[in-house]
């Protein structure tokens, strides 16, 4: 038994690394120092590890201590971190990724007198996890989009300087400090629209009461209703649905005539606005809104045909907001003096409305039920007439509501505007992380890169970005003609050209009657600069798998994260707005309490931004509105009209480099 015994403490012995035992002496078991103590390498020079385990271990073994010990010299300065933890660090079981966990990072390097961030930089993960009881209070959510920016010491700092942190957080990355954004987010906490459906069955309009019935009804507003959004009511939803019909369908309704057609996009737009003027005719009077409260059995499209409806909600508008904008002006023309014009307006057709016409306090009269069932055609001229008088009055009148510039000035204002936003895809790169442990994080990333770097490249609109088809190397292109169908772009393998091509037909832009196009589709081969094939690559064939997580594929190259209860992986226009936006405040600005970000003093936008950039880059380094154009698929009176103001000051540094060649001389 003795004789066991005394072989088990013999390889115990053994399996002690030499240096470990000379590290003791003779003198007796190591004696853990304090940390500021700082134990002496016992080699110098080594391979620099890029995986965070390996390095971890390399420098416990390099300065002769083992995990145990390591424990035991950060509890001294109070970075207290389970023992089981560091094993697991050490093993590669896990990585650090809460805030404790990044202070006993910090600890370990001042141990062993390393760079700061040196662990940091080698992490899987970049990202932490929020915790600890100073933003308990918080919801789950909110604490997940802060964790980012909030620095690894924050739960140890003042309580005044916490607020601070948070302050600048939510009002520079979360909200945005423009004056725009801060009033588009109050609007948005007063929801009052009407929700219009998009049912395909068969159109079921609301019995017509007679008339006289109807000039008997008081027509008193209703007041207390909840603001809120809610569906419209099934007769006023039969109308929109008649109206998408009429100016959607590829052949109208016979006996019908009309001028334009709308695309998916602009009737979805279209009839948002007008569910936002029937919200503020239906909100109650006492609520936020201070709206009309308008009976919702009292709401058609019947209404549109009265010029004291319009005045109202113009008024309504204007006192909101505080001044007119040319949107109140577009929405006249588009909705009330196009909807009334002669042998084309999609009203000035559908007299039936007028028997869904009723009195209403303050704003419809009998007498104007009577005119509209006496002469509906007489009603309709009188409100396309008025509805171009007041366009014209209120286009006189209007003012910018925002500076679309406001948010990239740091960018705009930069010799290389390009160079300067590039510095975001370097970032967004810097902190992507491992993709064998993080698939999809790491896919995210990708994805996120190549949303910026084609956004540099095309300078494509929103529309055309997100909804662009793609093909693998090898797989034969879809034709031109099918993609003039779709009104799709397509991002495919030219061989000839050896790289990569994107191709737009011109149906597929909005100005596609420019002169820009002249009916060609629009080609460009990417440059394989900045290892962006290799990216391209490496998202087709594994990135986009991982991030679909079983769905089927909807062919477009940008794809959502795939969560449980998703719908399409197909971005949607505001889903892919916020897509970009997050990146922004993530990578883009730069945060002076982490000291991540890339740009000083940038803002959150979104993808159309991107246009700004390019036509703004080409005209500080050529002073050229005709090449400025070419970069965003534009007109030179376009690029002259919006981005003038940014080149004045370089027009006379371009003269001065012609001029300043005569001193050199």
């Amino acid at each position: 038994m003795s004789q066991s015994k005394s072989a088990g403490r013999a390889t115990a012995k053994r399996s002690v690394p030499k240096a470990i035992q000379q590290s003791r002496g003779a003198r007796g078991p190591y004696k853990c120092k304090p940390i500021t103590e700082f134990p002496k390498p016992l080699w110098e020079e080594w391979d620099d590890p890029t995986d965070f385990q390996e390095a971890l271990s390399l420098h416990v073994r390099r300065h002769g201590e083992n995990v145990c010990r390591l424990h035991k010299a950060l509890a001294q300065t109070g970075d207290t971190v389970d023992r089981r933890t560091l094993y697991d660090w050490v093993n590669g079981i896990l990585a650090p990724r809460s805030a404790r966990g990044l202070r006993t990072l910090a600890g370990i390097e001042r141990r062993y007198r390393l760079p700061e961030g040196y662990f940091r930089a080698k992490l899987p993960h970049h990202g932490r996890q929020l915790t600890g009881r100073v933003l308990a209070s918080l919801s789950t959510s909110e604490r997940r989009r802060l964790a980012w920016h909030l620095p690894d010491d924050f739960e140890n700092l003042p309580k005044s300087k916490q607020a601070e942190v948070l302050d600048w957080v939510r009002t520079v990355v979360v909200a945005g400090a423009t004056e725009y954004r801060r009033y588009h987010m109050a609007s948005l906490n007063q929801r009052f629209s009407i929700r219009f459906s998009e049912g395909s069955g068969a159109l079921a309009f609301a019995p017509v009461t007679p008339l006289a019935d109807r000039l008997a009804e008081s027509g008193q507003c209703e007041r207390g209703r909840i603001a809120m959004t809610m569906p419209a009511p099934a007769g006023i939803d039969a109308e929109a649905r008649d109206l998408r019909l009429f100016k959607t369908s590829t052949l109208t309704t016979r006996g019908r005539g009309r001028s334009g057609v709308w695309n998916r996009e602009t009737a979805d737009q279209k009839m948002e606005h007008l569910g936002l003027l029937f919200g503020a005719l239906a909100a109650s009077p006492d609520s936020d809104v201070r709206g009309h409260g308008v009976p919702s059995g009292s709401l058609t499209f019947a209404l549109l045909a009265l010029p004291a409806v319009w005045d109202w909600y113009l008024t309504w508008r204007e006192t909101r907001r505080g001044f007119f904008t040319q949107w109140e002006g577009e929405m006249l023309v588009t909705s009330g003096a196009a909807l009334t014009r002669r042998e084309t307006g999609w009203l000035r057709q559908s007299p039936h409305l007028a028997g869904y016409l009723r009195p209403i306090e303050g704003l419809v009269t009998p007498e104007d039920v009577q005119a509209a069932h006496d002469d509906w055609d007489a009603l309709c001229d009188a409100m396309h007439k008025h509805a171009l008088v007041r366009a014209r009055e209120i286009s006189r009148v209007a003012r910018v509501h925002r500076d679309p510039f406001e948010p990239i000035l740091p960018i705009l204002e930069a010799d290389s505007p390009l160079s300067e936003y590039r510095k975001i895809t370097e970032e967004v790169c810097r902190w992507r992380p491992d993709r064998r442990r993080f698939a999809v994080p790491a896919a995210e990333a990708t994805r996120n890169f190549l949303m910026l770097r084609l956004g540099l490249h095309l300078g494509l609109r929103q529309k055309n970005l997100r909804q662009l088809l793609f093909r693998p190397k090898g797989e034969a292109p879809t034709p031109e003609r099918q993609l003039e169908f779709l009104k799709r772009g397509e991002l495919r393998w030219n061989p000839r050209e050896e790289g990569w091509e994107v191709l737009v037909p011109a149906v597929a832009f909005k100005n596609a009657g420019s002169t820009f196009f002249r009916k060609s589709p629009f080609r460009l081969v990417l440059p394989n600069l900045g290892g962006l094939y290799e990216e391209i690559e490496v998202y087709i064939e594994r990135d986009r798998r991982v991030l679909l997580r079983g769905h089927a594929d909807p062919g477009t190259f940008f794809i959502k994260t795939m969560k449980a209860k998703s719908g399409s992986p197909e971005y949607n226009q505001s889903g892919f707005y916020e897509a970009w936006r997050a990146v922004i405040q993530r990578h883009g600005i730069y945060n002076p309490y982490t000291g991540r970000g890339a740009i000083p003093g940038l803002l959150p936008h979104g993808p159309h931004n991107v246009r700004d950039v390019l036509a703004t880059h080409v005209l500080k380094q050529t002073g050229s509105h005709e090449q400025a154009s070419y970069a965003i698929q534009d007109t030179p009176e376009t690029i002259a009209e919006h981005y003038g103001r940014f080149l004045p000051q370089d027009k006379a540094a371009l003269a001065a480099q012609v001029l300043n060649q005569v001193w050199a001389a």
